[in-house]
C-alpha cells in the first residue's frame, strides 16, 4: 500500500512525549530503524541495575540466571513466545550465527536468501555454506511488488529439489517489506525446507510478532521495544532446542535451551533485565495508539519526499513505522555512493537516515518514532534536493 501523498497528513504528536528521549536537538534523527534510542525511564532502570551490580558484585551475578529467567519470562510474553523456545542474545547478528550453526548441512546442500536480506545475515549465510560446501541462492524480489502473492511465488519458485535452508526477513532492513508470512512459512516447511526468520523490527512494531511457523525466528529489541542496545531474541521450534549450538560453552551450558546460549560469563546483562521496562513504558503510552502514530508519521514523510521530490514510493507493509523509496537511477547504486550521500545529508542538514545500495537507484528509508515531527522530513528532502541538483 502507497500512501497518497495528497491525503498521508501528519498526526499530532502524543502527549506527554517530549521528554522521554535524550537525542541531540541539532541533529535530525530519521534512522530509528538502525540503532533505535533508549527513554529516559529505561535509561534509569538500566542505570539502577548498574548501581545494583556494582554495590555486591557477587551476589548480582549468583542471582543472575532466575533474574534473567523472569526477565525472560515477560518478554516471551509480549512477543508472544513461550518462555522455553526464547533466549537472550545481544543482537541478531549473534542470533543468526546460533540458527546457522544449530541446522547441519552437507556439500550440495543449497541455501535460499531474497536480495532484500540483511546484509549481516546475508554474510553469515554466506560463512556457513562455504564451511559446509554447501551453495547459496538468491531469490530477486521486485522494489514495486506490494502483493504478498507474488514474493510467496518468488520465493518458491527459487527452491529446489536440495534447498534445505531458507533465510527470510518477516520486515525487511532496507525496503520495510513482509517477507516472510504465515503462508510462505508453511508452504517451505512443506517441502521439507527449514526455515530462519530474521524479524529485526518486529518486536515492539508488530503484537505479538513471533508465531510458531518458522524454526528460527530472532528480533531486536532496541528498535521499536525500548530496550537498551544489546537486547535480542532467539525463538527455536520445540524440534530444534536440544540441537541448538550456542557459540560459547560456559556454566549454564549443562541445563540446555535457553540457558546455555544466555550465558556467557561476565557480560553486561543489564540490558536485558532492563528490556522489560521497555515494554511497560510502550503500555502506559498506549502501545496501539504509538504504533498508529508511527505508521502515519513514517507515511506522511514518504509523502513528502515523494511529493517535493518526485521520488518514487516503494511499496508499504500496513503497521510499519518505515518507509522506502527509490532514487533516480545513478544516485546510490553502490555501497560507496550511498555512503557518501548519508556522509552528504549529514554535512548539509545533520540528517540521519538510510540509503542502501541497489542497480537502478539506491533506496532511502525513512523511520519514524515518537520524538519525530514532520519538520524533520522537509529538512530530509531540502538537503536531498540540493544533493541530487549539485550532482544533476
Amino acid at each position: 500500500m502507497i500512501e497518497d501523498p495528497r491525503t498521508a497528513e501528519p498526526p499530532a504528536p502524543l502527549p506527554g512525549t517530549d521528554k522521554l528521549f535524550t537525542l541531540d536537538p541539532a541533529v535530525v534523527h530519521l534512522n530509528h530503524g538502525s540503532y533505535g534510542t533508549v527513554p529516559v525511564p529505561v535509561q534509569q532502570e538500566q542505570e539502577r541495575l548498574r548501581v545494583e551490580q556494582e554495590r555486591d558484585p557477587d551476589g548480582f551475578f549468583a542471582d543472575l540466571p532466575r533474574r534473567v529467567a523472569e526477565a525472560r519470562a515477560g518478554l516471551a510474553a509480549e512477543l508472544g513466545a513461550a518462555p522455553a523456545r526464547l533466549a537472550l542474545v545481544a543482537n541478531v547478528t549473534e542470533a543468526v550465527s546460533v540458527a546457522l550453526d544449530s541446522v547441519p548441512l552437507a556439500p550440495g546442500d543449497r541455501i535460499l536468501v531474497t536480495d532484500h536480506g540483511y546484509g549481516a545475515v546475508t554474510r553469515a549465510v554466506l560463512r556457513r555454506a562455504e564451511e559446509a560446501g554447501a551453495e547459496v541462492d538468491t531469490v530477486r524480489l521486485p522494489l514495486d511488488t506490494p502483493d504478498e502473492d507474488a514474493v510467496r511465488d518468488a520465493v518458491l519458485a527459487g527452491t529446489t529439489g536440495r534447498t534445505v535452508l531458507a533465510v527470510l526477513d518477516q520486515l525487511t532492513s532496507p525496503t520495510a517489506r513482509l517477507v516472510a508470512g504465515p503462508e510462505l512459512l508453511a508452504a517451505l516447511r512443506a517441502r521439507g525446507v527449514t526455515t530462519v526468520v530474521d524479524g529485526a523490527h518486529a518486536p515492539g512494531m508488530l503484537a505479538a510478532p513471533v508465531g510458531p511457523d518458522a524454526d528460527f525466528w530472532f528480533g531486536n529489541l532496541h528498535k521499536w521495544a525500548f530496550a537498551p542496545r544489546a537486547t535480542g531474541v532467539l525463538a527455536v521450534r520445540p524440534e530444534w532446542t536440544g540441537r541448538v549450538r550456542p557459540l560459547a560453552v560456559s556454566w549454564e551450558h549443562h541445563h540446555g535451551f535457553p540457558a546455555n546460549v544466555e550465558w556467557r560469563g561476565t557480560c553486561d546483562y543489564t540490558p536485558w533485565l532492563a528490556a522489560p521496562a521497555g515494554f511497560r513504558l510502550l503500555h502506559e503510552l498506549g502501545a496501539e495508539r504509538v504504533r498508529r502514530h508511527n505508521e502515519r508519521l513514517a507515511a506522511h514523510g514518504q509523502a513528502v519526499l515523494a511529493g517535493r521530490l518526485g521520488l518514487e514510493p516503494l511499496p508499504a507493509t500496513p503497521g510499519v513505522a518505515m518507509r522506502a523509496l527509490r532514487l533516480p537511477p545513478g544516485r546510490g547504486e553502490t555501497d560507496g555512493a550511498a555512503v557518501a550521500m548519508m556522509a552528504d545529508l549529514w554535512r548539509r542538514r545533520a540528517v540521519r537516515t538510510v540509503v542502501r545500495p541497489w542497480p537502478g537507484g539506491g533506496v532511502l528509508r525513512v523511520s519514524a518514532q515518537l520524538y519525530n515531527r514532520p519538520q524533520d522530513y522537509r529538512a530530509l528532502a531540502a538537503g536531498l534536493a540540493e544533493l541530487l541538483a549539485e550532482r544533476g
